[in-house]
């Protein structure tokens, strides 16, 4: 398996600390979402190596090694959008994979309705297109209410304080507690997630990405997105306590080329919690797609 590099790269302004496997300028760029890092693509990165990729995953903005704008409006889906577009541009790629989950599926969904840069291919692990989910949120109350946390987060200070409160023992628990396989969490990485998001002034960037978005996700909601061309693959643990399995699949409306594979055992962190699903899978969609 190829051995996995840690450096700096400087792209939209900004400098961001990437793990990377694989050389040349077919690049696949893992995007994470919160509360993680670019650890959460560990087991994906060799193998995509493997398949002939230069897989990149950066701490996103304010996460981790990367830079730490301050104020919520470094934060916005524009800021964000122009962040992955700088990464490809910076490491040079010709071929362009796009893979991401959570907050970093988001940002994906938005960069390739924008079309900030042409992509290959797009992959999408337990994130809603943001049409979809307007949609899905006004008729389903279940959703509402596991999106309790995202009005919980407009607040100011206090989201911040709970969540790092006793060695941010709720960053620990967002994992362990939610987790259909908590054993893939061990205490090194759950370590690694705390330290992190208790660095000065992380757990606040990471919380404007919420902030800075909630109300503007509409820009792309119904009737608003531009259909998504590019070949696009959905992953999504079936298990997943914050998102309606509903919203796995956005339609042809959204996604003109679609796949969309469930993995039933596992839960939200679905690359790690089901690596081996994952990457089983994720290849497979690959070689099929040449």
């Amino acid at each position: 398996m190829e051995a996995i590099r840690t450096r700096q790269i400087e792209a939209n302004g900004l400098t961001f600390a990437v793990d990377e496997a694989g050389e040349g300028d077919a690049v696949a760029l893992l995007l994470h979402g919160f509360p993680e890092s670019r650890r959460s693509w560990r087991a994906q990165l060799p193998a995509l190596a493997a398949l002939g990729w230069r897989a990149v995953a950066p701490d996103l903005r304010g996460y981790g090694g990367s830079s730490r704008p301050s104020g919520r409006a470094a934060y916005g889906m524009d800021q964000l959008i122009g962040d992955v577009a700088g990464l490809f541009d910076a490491l040079g790629a010709r071929r362009r994979l796009l893979i991401a989950h959570d907050w970093g599926g988001v940002v994906a969904w938005a960069f390739a309705i924008e079309r900030a840069r042409p992509l290959d291919g797009l992959v999408i692990l337990n994130a809603p297109h943001p049409a979809a989910y307007l949609e899905h949120l006004r008729r389903s109350p279940s959703q509402m209410l596991k999106s309790w946390y995202v009005a919980f987060f407009q607040l100011p200070w206090l989201p911040e304080a709970l969540t790092t409160a006793a060695g941010a023992r709720a960053v620990r628990r967002a994992f362990t507690a939610t987790a259909a396989n908590p054993a893939c969490f061990t205490p090194e990485l759950l370590d690694h997630y705390a330290e992190a998001a208790r660095a000065p002034g992380a757990m606040t960037a990471m919380i404007n990405y919420y902030r800075a978005n909630a109300a503007g996700l509409g820009r792309w909601g119904p009737g608003q997105a531009a259909p998504i061309e590019v070949p696009t693959l959905v992953l999504w643990g079936e298990r997943d306590p914050f998102l309606d399995p509903a919203l796995a699949n956005p339609g042809k409306a959204y996604a003109l080329d679609l796949t969309v594979e469930r993995l039933p055992h596992a839960a939200h962190w679905v690359q790690q919690e089901d690596a081996v699903g994952v990457n089983r899978r994720l290849a497979d969609w690959l070689k099929a797609r040449d």
